[in-house]
């Protein structure tokens, strides 16, 4: 019986050791602006986090941020309600999170979409949007009939640039001939959050011959896929699967794993192996890709699927180098 009584005594110290860091450990998030729901980046992020609780029961103490003051502000709050760990959800955190990671060395910092912050208690998420972007570039080009396909962009920005930029050299390696429109909503945050100049913006590239739209601006980005739908015409969704939102009228989704990124967090932080630097994901980290459902099945045919699937693993091996337009201001497809 001694076996047997030792393995019950050592699993009931563990279970015990594992109690006693959950409950020390008090994770929180503060999501930007549009908020959780908001069917894109933020509720990508949201998603991590159902998924950590709903495997650990751990709750994790939220906040969503409606205007620019609120950033640091909440970060703060957080660390004085005893978090620790704090996930600061878009690059418009990074002054907020930097400032306020600085002054609390003890207490675990998390960001996605910066690489830039020097702090030694501070994880940061960075994507190769470019590589994925690519990739739906592709399959607008072989889906458009017209020989037109847009892109809809949020805030005016180096980032939304580099999913733009992507998604033409994605377009241009399967039609040289394919025309690409470019528009972005504007330069202030408010940018995110304007589904109707969304649908305003999607409806002129329609106009101008567009039968595919690809959006990467967030909130904003449900105006264009709703303007598309209407027209029946094709969007493409991005950072979590907006492939439902309009079924047989989106074509795919580029997906941004920022789930895994909210999810490794709190795993790791709870575990007590939370390494801090910089993670940059791309395809070969299964950072970003394309969706496939039974809402556009039917959109996507074997020879495109062959071909996204072909770009993929030529981006994997480095046979296919997309730009990132962020290393350098231009496009080569400009």
């Amino acid at each position: 019986m001694r076996k047997p009584l030792t393995a019950i005594l050592a699993a009931t110290i563990a279970a015990a050791a594992n109690i006693a860091l959950a409950a020390d450990f008090k994770p929180a998030v503060i999501y930007d602006m549009g908020g959780k729901f908001d069917e894109s980046f933020n509720e990508g992020v949201y998603n991590g986090i159902k998924r950590f609780t709903d495997e650990t029961g751990v709750e994790v103490m939220e906040f969503e941020v409606t205007n620019e003051a609120q950033r640091q502000q909440a970060m703060e709050r957080m660390v004085q309600r005893g978090a620790t760990v704090v996930l600061g959800v878009g690059f418009a955190q990074a002054d907020a999170i930097n400032a306020v990671a600085g002054a609390n060395p003890d207490v675990n910092f998390s960001i996605i979409d910066v690489n830039w912050l020097d702090q030694p208690n501070l994880r940061q998420y960075a994507f190769k949007e470019q590589e994925g972007s690519y990739l739906v570039g592709i399959a607008a080009a072989m889906a458009s009939e017209s020989g037109t396909v847009g892109f809809v962009g949020g805030m005016d920005i180096p980032l939304i640039r580099a999913f733009a930029c992507g998604y033409k050299q994605g377009a241009k390696s399967a039609s040289a001939d394919i025309t690409v429109l470019e528009n972005m909503t504007g330069t202030t945050p408010a940018a995110w959050n304007d589904p109707a100049k969304g649908a305003e913006l999607t409806q002129s590239q329609i106009d101008r011959g567009a039968d595919v739209v690809y959006q990467a601006a967030g909130g904003t980005g449900v105006g264009v896929i709703q303007a598309a739908a209407d027209a029946d015409k094709l969007a493409i969704g991005v950072d979590s699967n907006q492939n439902h939102m309009a079924p047989g009228n989106v074509l795919t989704s580029m997906l941004k794993r920022v789930d895994v990124a909210a999810y490794e967090t709190m795993k790791d932080a709870m575990s007590g192996d939370f390494e801090t630097g910089i993670r940059n994901l791309g395809i070969a980290e299964d950072g970003v890709s394309w969706s496939l459902d039974e809402h556009n099945a039917a959109l996507i045919t074997d020879e495109m699927k062959a071909a996204l699937e072909m770009a993929s693993d030529k981006i994997k091996s480095g046979e296919i180098v997309v730009h990132d337009y962020r290393s350098d201001s231009s496009c080569p497809t400009d």
